[in-house]
């Protein structure tokens, strides 16, 4: 495949007024990309102060203002004297404090913002300004040699991403070798990453390369990284550093030349400052970040991709009409352009009535919801709204990650909605109960419409 020019273009006109932070002591940063606060070092806003966390907030500029999103802080973050979970800072400007240390937030005056030149970036399709604002900030990650942290929904098309990077990379002509870290158990795992001599475990009978050291030369994609054990972080943080990996059963190191780009629908950054990730490890792996929109962020390119799965399926009486491409933009596609798909296979088989009445809960009946007090009937492995369609036994022709990564999805779903109607819709009760940060309830709450 021929790779990316990297030159960008405006295309169309895009403005924005880029948000800068202004410190008490004169110090000003300029907020162009989703950006880390904290007293961290390695953070990309470091505020040297006792009342700050290590890692504190992240500032994420949009055009409707600089979200700011405390990261579960010991002491808060603030706008004007409101502390907030999450909110916006108008394009009028405010206050913001991290902790005991205040700044202000001010915006430029309205520049173009670089986009990219068309409606392709590799494997990736996207017409709108948010995909090609970020198309054309991939082109500009993509010959660098730094490790890229992309984020994003389920189902948003994050390794598709990953492989565009790498593709637009003088990379290009070496291997791109994809570890799904959710997928494989510790031990597993480990030999899964790094190799093993023959007999270093029972099953071992023979020496194999493990896939950092396969992908030499190219690009290795840690999916889900958030699912890597804390037991396993150290040992990549290791080949990060030293950039020399050893098989397990040996004692030898052998040199690697790897790029590192990793994908996660989890919050690492708040995983860091709950003790579930390493921070060493994730400021490694986050030297560059990319975050990819949901689909209902981008709903004007919901009728092209739609096509575009209908032709790369060789699918011939599966056109919608324009009214029904329209109704497509009004649905809130909480799985993505991977739900994009599943509708698209199912219009192709039923046709484009039924397979809206699907989309409206009114096909197949999904299986019972379970309440907290009786155990889940385990979900079946087709989506729907309300969680998989029903079916008495797992499709094991489908991929194991869109089977496995459509199973959590119905379990969350299932299990705050419940959690939810139980306490009353109470968010900080329900959380409590479930062990987890109230903000991670509300991230749910917001993802499945619950």
């Amino acid at each position: 495949m021929s790779q990316p020019s990297g030159t960008v273009d405006y295309g169309r006109a895009v403005v924005r007024r880029r948000p800068r932070l202004t410190l008490g002591d004169g110090t000003t940063f300029v907020i162009e990309q989703a950006t880390l606060v904290g007293s961290a070092q390695d953070a990309a806003i470091v505020l040297d102060d006792r009342t700050v966390s290590r890692i504190h907030a992240e500032l994420q500029p949009r055009k409707d203002g600089l979200w700011v999103r405390d990261l579960g802080s010991k002491n808060g973050t603030f706008i004007e004297e409101v502390r907030i979970e999450s909110g916006r800072i108008p394009p009028s400007g405010g206050r913001l404090r991290f902790g005991g240390l205040t700044g202000h937030v001010t915006y430029d005056a309205a520049e173009p913002v670089e986009i990219w030149k068309d409606e392709r970036f590799g494997p990736l399709l996207g017409g709108t300004a948010i995909m090609r604002e970020l198309f054309g900030r991939l082109a500009r990650i993509a010959p660098t040699d730094a490790a890229v942290l992309v984020q994003g929904e389920t189902g948003t098309g994050k390794e598709l991403v990953a492989r565009a990077v790498h593709e637009a990379s003088p990379r290009a002509g070496h291997p791109f070798v994809i570890v799904d870290c959710g997928a494989l158990p510790e031990n597993l795992l480990e030999a899964e990453l790094f190799g093993h001599a023959k007999g270093a475990f029972t099953g071992a009978v023979g020496a194999r390369a493990g896939a950092i050291e396969a992908a030499d030369g190219g690009t290795v994609f840690l999916d889900e990284v958030g699912e890597l054990p804390l037991a396993v972080q150290p040992k990549l943080l290791r080949v990060l550093e030293s950039k020399q990996v050893r098989r397990l059963g040996e004692t030898a190191h052998r040199s690697v030349d790897v790029r590192f780009v990793s994908a996660t629908h989890r919050d690492l950054s708040r995983m860091v400052n709950a003790g579930g990730f390493r921070e060493d490890l994730y400021f490694r792996l986050a030297v560059l970040m990319v975050t990819v929109p949901p689909l209902r962020d981008r709903s004007d390119d919901i009728p092209m991709l739609f096509q575009h799965l209908i032709r790369t399926a060789k699918s011939s009486g599966a056109e919608l009409t324009q009214e029904q491409l329209a109704r497509l933009r009004e649905l809130p596609w909480m799985g993505n352009v991977r739900e994009l798909r599943n509708f698209a296979e199912r219009v192709r088989a039923l046709g484009a009535e039924d397979a809206f009445a699907m989309m409206r809960g009114a096909g197949p009946k999904p299986p019972p919801q379970p309440t907290m007090d009786t155990p889940s009937t385990p979900p079946p492995d087709v989506p729907s709204p309300d969680g998989p369609a029903q079916a008495t036994e797992i499709d094991f022709d489908r991929p194991y990650k869109e089977v496995r990564e459509e199973w959590i999805d119905y379990l969350e779903r299932a299990y705050f909605r419940r959690l939810l109607e139980r306490h009353g819709r109470n968010v900080s009760e329900a959380a409590q109960a479930a062990g987890v940060d109230r903000t991670y309830v509300y991230r749910l709450i917001r993802r499945y419409g619950i």
